[in-house]
């Protein structure tokens, strides 16, 4: 996958150090036939929330006129997977989704109807879902307030990540009676606001990726792996030894950042 940014270096991803390798130097002495300044591998972590916002945060448009109350919660576990496997998406029928959510997870069927978008991008694994009752002119703050959701989903409060399982809750929305006074410019930063101060009051956590390693060695070496593992912050979950051989299996998490070198 290559991204070009808009300060104009590329962005190249690929699923290791070692695929990266490969494709740069093919890209170097097969393609390009020029030599490539390139940086260190940087690996891309993910923002979530641990437990639901401690207070209702509220935040006030640039005019004053518009106020905005919500909170953050964490989703269940293995919902952001389904989102990700295309399981719960914005194009499934509004009913049929809430019928699914409710029977898995556990959810309100009457407040999964009221999904409103997913994000960052329209399909990400974070969503924000419309509590409130009877609010006035809501429906015409919708595309600023998804808006306003999409950019903050995209660079999360911590370190400008995506966010990753996060819902966002509103439960009340104070608007202006006059429809200029309610424009994207007064509502999308407002949203963004709110949604960063949910997530700070929900005790927010990075999330780094980790390998999922199985490392097959004879039993002399099961000791300097451990010792190899131990130093790069590696978690031995199973071992075991192949029957009828003087070989083992070691299975180990180990997180992406510390494979490099």
């Amino acid at each position: 996958q290559c991204i070009i940014e808009e300060s104009g270096e590329h962005i190249i991803a690929g699923a290791g150090e070692l695929h990266l390798e490969i494709c740069l130097k093919d890209l170097e002495e097969d393609h390009a036939c020029i030599p490539l300044k390139k940086s260190d591998p940087v690996v891309s972590y993910r923002e979530t929330v641990f437990e639901e916002s401690n207070q209702l945060c509220l935040s006030k448009s640039p005019n004053k006129h518009n106020r905005l109350l919500m909170k953050a919660l964490p989703m269940p576990d293995g919902l952001p997977e389904d989102i990700d496997n295309g399981d719960v998406s914005s194009k499934d029928d509004f009913k049929v989704r809430a019928r699914y959510l409710s029977d898995k997870y556990d959810y309100d069927v009457t407040e999964a109807r009221k999904i409103w978008c997913f994000g960052p991008d329209g399909t990400g694994p974070n969503f924000i879902l419309d509590c409130t009752k009877s609010v006035q002119y809501l429906n015409e703050i919708k595309d600023s307030v998804v808006a306003g959701f999409q950019w903050a989903t995209k660079e999360g409060i911590l370190a400008d990540e995506n966010m990753r399982g996060v819902r966002f809750n509103i439960y009340d929305v104070t608007l202006h009676t006059d429809a200029i006074h309610r424009g994207g410019g007064q509502i999308i930063p407002t949203t963004r606001r709110c949604l960063y101060a949910a997530a700070i009051t929900a005790s927010p956590r990075l999330m780094e990726p980790v390998y999922l390693c199985e490392i097959q060695c004879p039993e002399v070496a099961v000791g300097g792996i451990y010792g190899v593992l131990n130093r790069r912050r590696g978690h031995v979950f199973e071992e075991n030894q192949v029957v009828g051989t003087p070989m083992f299996v070691v299975k180990a998490y180990l997180p992406v950042n510390e494979s490099f070198g």
